[in-house]
């Protein structure tokens, strides 16, 4: 038998060989393990979330001189809603009640039965500030400044991705609703070995398609670089906003020619769909993170990304006013649902999705001097021990049903442990393990169950 026909033969009676091939970035790579889903998308429920008003369900039993409990997340955990003091809904305009209508349920299953849930999760080191927290759930690491302009030192998953598992630069995006502190700079690492070669795309759809856009987009006008000169450095000036900051140039993000035609194309046909009201979004959309999610399966449906990354931020007015950090609670419940069934609804996407959502930090147990409208504390994130409690909730294909792990008196698993996980659903678990540079208590959720 000739040399070739043998391995050939071998090959069909051995079922498969993995045989490494050649990323793009010129690095071999052989896949280490099966995919476990094609797609994943991960929400940072930030802004700081109390796990009283998640998953310990109180509502306003010990945050205020009220006992009343209940679920106001009922799309993402199971348990009945509060039966009184109802504040977290929309306004009864006609008889100036505020908050009196809560919004109906979206998915008929809570993503709780459908899942995985970590109750007790811990942020396990440096300040509960959302620099640390949002770095920390996209690079598997810790940081200790305050991080109000900077990248991360440690490499994000999108380099890892892009890096080791040769994903595009259109495969993976970061959506943010605003482009305050280091939001529009979580999509690479400041690490020389990694950098912005393997970057994710950045988006802040209510800037891009909001008022500014539309000053400078919504026509697509071309402009002559002679006779429009002012215009053309107005436009640079908002384009640059996004990614400004002294000491770091403008990054060119290696997307080829073809995705940048691509991305032009999206932003283009988008521009259209606001012009004539057809952008999706969730059945209320009355906030910053709504109108986010609203882009974001825009997004996911014109680019069918692998990894997105998702941050809210609007429950970040619990410093001071805890009516309306309740209200934005459970509107971030409303929209993460909104984006979980309208993913069911992509073809590609459909059943090869892993969508997780953890808090990028919590907030402290005890309270601070202000109060609302209705005589209610607020409660800022000073890094006391209840800031450090976090929940996060993993649902999807392989991900094992109405299962919970962990109790306050037993937590399970840590902020950094993102990072690995969605490392291990795509195969290079252990390549990133290797490359040395996660925090050491990070793990992947799956080892974890």
């Amino acid at each position: 038998m000739k040399r070739r026909k043998f391995l050939k033969d071998s090959a069909l009676a051995a079922g498969s060989i993995t045989v490494p091939y050649i990323l793009p970035s010129g690095l071999l790579f052989a896949q280490q393990s099966p995919l476990k889903a094609k797609h994943v998308v991960f929400v940072q429920f930030a802004g700081g979330l109390r796990q009283q008003e998640s998953v310990l369900q109180r509502y306003l039993a010990g945050s205020q001189n009220e006992q009343v409990e209940g679920n106001i997340m009922y799309n993402l955990l199971d348990g009945p809603p509060p039966t009184d003091k109802i504040a977290y809904g929309t306004d009864d305009v006609s008889n100036n009640i505020v908050g009196a209508f809560p919004i109906n349920p979206i998915l008929q299953t809570p993503l709780q039965k459908l899942g995985v849930l970590f109750p007790e999760v811990r942020f396990s080191k440096g300040g509960a500030g959302h620099f640390n927290g949002l770095s920390t759930g996209v690079s598997g690491n810790y940081y200790v400044t305050s991080g109000l302009r900077q990248r991360t030192a440690s490499p994000t998953i999108f380099e890892y991705l892009r890096k080791h598992a040769g994903f595009k630069a259109t495969d993976c995006w970061s959506v943010a609703n605003s482009l305050t502190g280091s939001r529009s700079l979580l999509n690479y690492s400041a690490h020389e070995k990694y950098g912005r070669r393997y970057a994710g795309n950045f988006i802040a759809p209510t800037v891009t398609f909001g008022a500014p856009g539309k000053e400078h987009f919504m026509n697509f006008k071309n402009y002559h670089p002679d006779t429009d000169y002012e215009m053309f450095r107005e436009i640079r000036g908002f384009l640059n906003q996004n990614f400004t900051n002294e000491g770091l140039e403008i990054p060119h993000l290696y997307n080829t020619p073809e995705e940048e035609n691509n991305i032009r194309e999206f932003v283009r046909q988008t521009f259209e769909k606001v012009k004539e009201g057809r952008i999706s979004a969730p059945p209320v959309s009355d906030n910053g993170d709504l109108i986010t999610l609203g882009y974001t399966v825009e997004l996911i449906r014109w680019f069918k990304p692998r990894l997105t990354i998702v941050d809210l931020s609007n429950i970040d007015v619990c410093h001071g006013d805890f009516t309306a950090y309740l209200k934005n609670i459970h509107r971030a419940d409303h929209g993460i649902a909104f984006l979980w069934k309208e993913i069911q609804s992509i073809p590609e996407m459909k059943d090869d999705t892993i969508m997780i959502v953890m808090p990028e930090h919590g907030r402290d147990e005890d309270h601070n001097s202000i109060k609302d409208l209705n005589d209610w504390y607020s409660y800022d994130h000073s890094g006391s021990p209840n800031a450090r409690r976090i929940f996060t909730l993993m649902v999807g294909p392989g991900v094992d049903a109405n299962l919970k792990r962990g109790s306050e008196q037993n937590p399970v698993g840590d902020a950094a442990d993102i990072v690995p996980t969605i490392a291990d659903i795509f195969g290079i678990k252990e390549t990133v393990y290797n490359a040395g540079l996660l925090d050491s208590a990070a793990r992947s959720l799956f080892d974890r169950i």
